[in-house]
Formats: structure tokens, C-alpha cells, sequence
């Protein structure tokens, strides 16, 4: 048997089912792929998160829910907004366990039910911050974006900032406001320094990695000989174990994108 969709002139689709008897049979079916889709959005978010209780930015697997990604907690949070279809989204910029993110981003489609029209930008992101309750999570900004953007390709850059406290005795006398937020280095003059990468992608660990190298030398625990040797090496593998920065002193701050990529047309932009 064989089953295909045929247009007709008021818009509606004709199925027509042919049999193993040559027997054929045609029936309407009530909305075309189109009119279906039509209140379908795809959505570039911006969301910022302090990373200290989370596996990362990116969603957990379902067994191995000791701790969730953020990714995690924003499709919960869409979820409840009862879209049509189950919400994916896809983050543009994998942080690790503990790292915190001023600006990172995400895009995801979603298709509201009874035909209803796209949720405008700002309802969303009220939305969505509702429904976070407590979480240290806040989508700061949401915007529609043409269906073929993707918010990992088509970044164009990617900045960290990794902030190191410097002479501060014992961690108990960080303020508050910088506890787990930066990394705390003793016997030194300088108060503050933040370390400032931008590139339009980064290797597993990379910017920890760079600054814990920086760090090392400047303490005499690393020569400049022997960082010179290690990046000459060009495989990670070569980077002394223990060496990289912690976690919880790096901040994604901003992901940029060219503004052509993100105009929608003129008449999807009026519905």
C-alpha cells in the first residue's frame, strides 16, 4: 500500500492511499504541514547562572540526576508554559560543573497549543523566570530568531572572564559577594586581577587551563621554558595534572552574533 499527500487549490491536503488491489481511495485531511506550523517560534535566549550548584550548563541525563545541568532547569521551566511539543534547547557554550555564566545563550523552537500565536519575547522571559522559582538561574533577554539560526554555529565570539583574589590571608576574609566566585590566591601584593579570553570557541577547559599555567610561573611552580614546551606540545595530555584553575573562578560573559543572523523576515516579523 502507498500513501501520498496532495495539495489542492483551497489549501487543503488530499490523501491518496493506494492499495496492493489498485484500489484507490482519497479523504481530506483537515490542515495542512503549514497551517500547523504556523504558530511554531524558534527563540534565541540569553541566561545567566551562578554555576556553584550545577552539573554544567548543558542538560544531565536522566540517570544521573544527582545533580542537573541548567539546561536542565530552563526546559523544566518551558515545559510548564505547556508548549505543544516537548522543548529541546540547544546551548550555544558548554560550561563545566561550577562555572558561572554573566550571558550565556540558547535557541529552542516551541509551538504553543489551540493555534495560539508565538509568545512575544518579554512574556517569555517573564515566563520562564516565573517558573525558575528560586533556582540562581534568570533568562535576562529572548528574542525570535529565523528557523535555521543555530546558537553554537553561528556565534561568532565567545568571551571569559576568570577572576583570581589575590592576597586576601584566608578565604574567610573574601566579602560575600566573592566567596566561590573567584579564586583566592595568598602572598601577594596585588588585590584583584580578571583574566579576560575571547575567541569564537575554546578546547575542553582551555581558559582554566591557560590561566592556571599563568599562575604557576608567576609562582615559580612552572618555568617559562617549561610553558613554552607545553605549548609546543599541542596535546592536553602534555599539561601537568592539578594545574588548571578551579571552576568556580570563570564567568562566560558574553556570546556575540552578527546582527543579519538574527533578522527574521519582514512578514514573520508582523505576525
Amino acid at each position: 500500500m502507498s500513501v501520498s499527500l496532495i495539495p489542492r487549490e483551497d489549501g487543503l491536503l488530499v490523501s491518496n492511499i493506494n492499495n496492493q488491489k489498485g484500489l484507490q481511495i482519497q479523504c481530506e485531511v483537515s490542515s495542512t504541514f503549514e497551517d500547523t506550523m504556523q504558530n511554531s517560534a524558534r527563540y534565541l535566549i540569553f541566561f545567566q547562572y551562578i554555576g556553584t550548584k550545577y552539573s554544567g550548563a548543558v542538560r544531565v541525563p536522566p540517570h544521573q540526576l544527582a545533580k542537573k545541568g541548567v539546561q536542565n532547569y530552563l526546559e523544566d521551566a518551558i515545559k510548564r508554559l505547556k508548549p505543544l511539543h516537548p522543548v529541546s534547547l540547544t546551548v550555544s557554550s558548554r560550561t563545566d560543573t561550577g562555572v558561572h555564566a554573566f550571558s550565556n545563550s540558547a535557541h529552542f523552537d516551541l509551538q504553543r497549543k489551540n493555534d495560539m500565536p508565538p509568545f512575544p519575547a518579554d512574556v517569555l522571559v517573564e515566563a520562564v523566570n516565573f517558573h525558575l522559582g528560586t533556582e540562581q538561574i534568570r533568562v535576562t533577554h529572548a528574542q525570535r530568531v529565523p528557523d535555521d539560526f543555530h546558537a553554537r554555529f553561528r556565534a561568532q565570539s565567545r568571551t571569559y572572564v576568570y577572576r583570581i583574589a589575590l592576597g586576601v590571608p584566608h578565604y574567610s576574609l573574601l566579602p560575600l559577594t566573592d566567596r566561590d566566585l573567584c579564586w583566592s590566591l595568598r602572598q601577594t601584593k596585588i588585590s584583584f586581577w580578571e583574566l579576560t579570553f575571547r575567541s569564537r570557541s575554546f578546547l575542553y577547559k582551555q581558559v582554566r587551563r591557560m590561566t592556571g599555567a599563568l599562575v604557576a610561573v608567576g609562582q615559580g611552580r612552572l618555568s617559562v621554558p617549561q610553558l613554552k614546551e607545553i605549548l609546543a606540545a599541542r596535546d592536553s595530555l602534555a599539561y601537568p595534572q592539578g594545574l588548571a584553575a578551579p571552576a568556580h573562578g570563570l564567568f562566560l560573559t558574553r556570546v556575540e552574533y552578527r546582527e543579519e543572523d538574527l533578522q527574521l523576515s519582514q512578514q514573520t516579523s508582523e505576525e
